[in-house]
């Protein structure tokens, strides 16, 4: 059976409905907290799938949370290996880092539910099949993308918001991945954010909710072509 391992920084960001999909082709899940257990006893070439959920911290803080660097240097050896990486907002972040970009605070935060314009360069993508979706937004970093990469969506407030490398890295800053059923666990979990950002979380729950079943239906249609479109192993 093929093997996908789920990096999880915070317990409510876990994999949501991109579980389904991931398990519907045949992929048996792994969760690893490196918060909790030590990536060195793993081996990053192991897993068919490797998903580097969101967190709250700063891809750059190494210092403060050692552990990113060693899973940019995960996905650095699993972009040059070919194999299958998917970063989600914090992961991301590190992905992008990893290969050689840069992320810094946008001055604010991009928190609740959205769209994002799919670039010139995304309509040639699958993430075509995200124009006019509802995602959740949650974060107030912005990607800077190594020389030679490009933008595949954006939003006003920030210009990258997927991306793909070579070695089949797939790069999403926003969550299409969340099950917006449990968005109250995004706004206590994340209470601090939301208050600090001056947000309402009943707002917030209110919109994640009037979108839910769209944006799972948006989660399935695109985590699952984009899955199906990799090379077997």
């Amino acid at each position: 059976m093929k093997t996908a391992l789920a990096l999880r920084h915070v317990d409510f960001e876990d994999l949501g409905t991109l579980a389904e999909v991931v398990e519907q082709r045949g992929y048996r899940i792994r969760y690893a907290d490196p918060t909790r257990e030590d990536l060195s006893t793993l081996r990053q070439d192991e897993p068919d799938l490797l998903i580097v959920l969101g967190g709250p911290m700063s891809a750059t803080d190494v210092a403060g949370y050692p552990f990113l660097g060693v899973e940019a240097q995960w996905l650095r050896d699993r972009r040059a290996a070919g194999l299958p990486s998917i970063g989600i907002c914090l992961g991301a972040q590190v992905m992008a880092v990893a290969a050689g970009g840069d992320v810094a605070p946008m001055g604010l935060k991009e928190i609740g539910m959205g769209t994002v314009s799919i670039t010139p360069a995304g309509q040639g993508t699958l993430l075509r099949l995200l124009a006019d979706a509802p995602v959740l937004h949650w974060h107030g970093d912005a990607i800077s993308l190594p020389e030679g990469e490009v933008s595949l969506a954006s939003t006003g407030p920030c210009a990258v918001q997927a991306f793909e490398l070579s070695g089949h890295q797939l790069g999403l800053q926003f969550h299409l991945e969340a099950d917006l059923d449990r968005i109250s666990e995004w706004t206590i979990g994340h209470a601090g954010e939301v208050a600090e950002a001056g947000l309402d979380p009943g707002a917030i729950e209110a919109g994640a909710k009037a979108h839910a079943e769209a944006m799972r239906a948006a989660s399935m249609a695109f985590f699952g072509a984009w899955i199906d479109s990799l090379p077997t192993r």
